[in-house]
């Protein structure tokens, strides 16, 4: 009965001390993650899409900047054949056929902003990184106003379609809200040294 009882203090024992040991590491992958997007307005959303690059961004906000802009970048391509694909609901013809219209063509330009953006955030050198950063930060303040100007057009939406169309603009826009935030974040700490 002591023998039996000394096993199971000390599996007890040894299981409290990796559990120690797990909670005091420096940075897990949660932690990085958790760190990158404290900058961000919509922190969950950001946790939740970037903790995939967690081993490979670590510490580093230019591939925390890259990462947010490719999201970015998928998720607006993916509203965007959304709103295609609704256009041709028949109650989307009537009076959101031309705001439906316009916001596809915003978001096929911030498409193209945000393509620039991650374009540039791949080239980052030290003798440009300022006037980059500021091209860059233009641009996806040019594609949150682009969301702006489309929402516009579903202002007070009336029916189911037009209150999904809204809602996901919406969620998109918090993306790229999200994107500037690690972009200006990037642009405040410098030029790292893991650019690659």
């Amino acid at each position: 009965m002591l023998m039996a009882n000394t096993n199971v203090y000390l599996t007890l024992l040894l299981l409290l001390s990796v559990l120690k040991w797990v909670q005091s590491t420096p940075h897990s992958s949660t932690n990085y993650v958790q760190d990158a997007c404290s900058v961000t307005r919509y922190r969950a959303l950001c946790i939740n899409t970037l903790a995939p690059f967690s081993t490979t961004a670590k510490t580093s906000p230019s591939k925390w900047a890259r990462a947010g802009v490719s999201i970015t970048i998928g998720e607006t391509k993916k509203v965007t054949q959304y709103l295609m694909k609704v256009k041709n609901y028949r109650t989307m013809k009537g009076s959101y056929k031309i705001p439906l219209s316009d916001c596809i063509e915003c978001l096929q330009d911030a498409i193209d902003q945000l393509q620039g953006s991650l374009g540039v955030l791949r080239k980052l050198n030290a003798r440009n990184f300022y006037a980059q950063m500021g091209d860059i930060t233009t641009w996806l303040s040019a594609v949150l106003t682009d969301h702006e100007t489309c929402l516009d057009g579903f202002e007070n939406p009336r029916g189911k379609q037009a209150k999904m169309v809204r809602n996901r603009v919406l969620r998109s826009s918090y993306f790229t809200s999200n994107a500037l935030a690690l972009v200006n974040k990037l642009a405040t700490s410098g030029l790292d040294n893991t650019v690659a």
